[in-house]
């Protein structure tokens, strides 16, 4: 494939979504070693393995298949946690990217439920589609994890059905165990309606 994944910095009113690089290892850290309780499903580093992911992250990157974010809080600065394009998809021209997923996505506890996720998911959406002018996003999520299916049902995305034994899973103590994934997507043809609820869902959190 000839077209290359790279993200460009996106702002918004609440987050920063900065390209990752290892000087943003400190701060997700610090993000990383908050209350945990929420990672049920979710693989989050630890203070001590943040520096292997980043790396791991990067080298996604440089092979053309991650293009990972730090995600800034906008109100102090801090590193909250990271998000990512990936599995970047093209069907007809190799130049042209037909669609792509977000993913890799996770925030300190301090900053869940505050409008961040939200709005990285806008900014992201929004960049897929009328920059890259791709025909779908799609997200996935491990299929008992009703936490994140909610917040992705919010988004305006749809669901498309379970893929059973689709992936590893990150569940604690599943190791070497396969996880069924939830499956949504956006299409081209629904983005404006769905844009149009996320600004109206962020307008009540600025």
């Amino acid at each position: 494939m000839s077209f290359r994944l790279t993200g460009p910095v996106l702002e918004g009113a609440l987050v920063r979504l900065e390209p990752l690089e290892r000087r943003h290892a400190a701060g997700l850290a610090l993000a990383a070693e908050e209350n945990r309780d929420s990672y049920a499903f979710t693989w989050v580093p630890t203070a001590a393995e943040v520096e292997g992911y980043v790396d791991a992250q990067l080298a996604r990157a440089a092979a053309g298949s991650l293009a990972p974010y730090a995600q800034i809080s906008s109100a102090t600065g801090r590193v909250v946690g990271t998000t990512s394009y990936w599995e970047p998809r093209s069907w007809r021209t190799e130049d042209r990217l037909d669609a792509i997923e977000v993913g890799f996505t996770w925030l300190a506890a301090s900053a869940q439920g505050t409008g961040v996720n939200t709005e990285a998911k806008f900014l992201l959406f929004r960049h897929a589609f009328e920059e890259w002018d791709v025909s779908r996003v799609d997200l996935k999520t491990d299929a008992r994890n009703s936490r994140s299916r909610a917040a992705i049902e919010r988004t305006g995305a749809r669901f498309e059905g379970v893929l059973r034994n689709w992936s590893r899973s990150w569940a604690p103590g599943e190791d070497g165990l396969l996880r069924d994934s939830a499956i949504y997507s956006i299409t081209a043809e629904e983005w404006p309606e769905c844009r149009a609820r996320l600004e109206k869902r962020l307008s009540g959190t600025h």
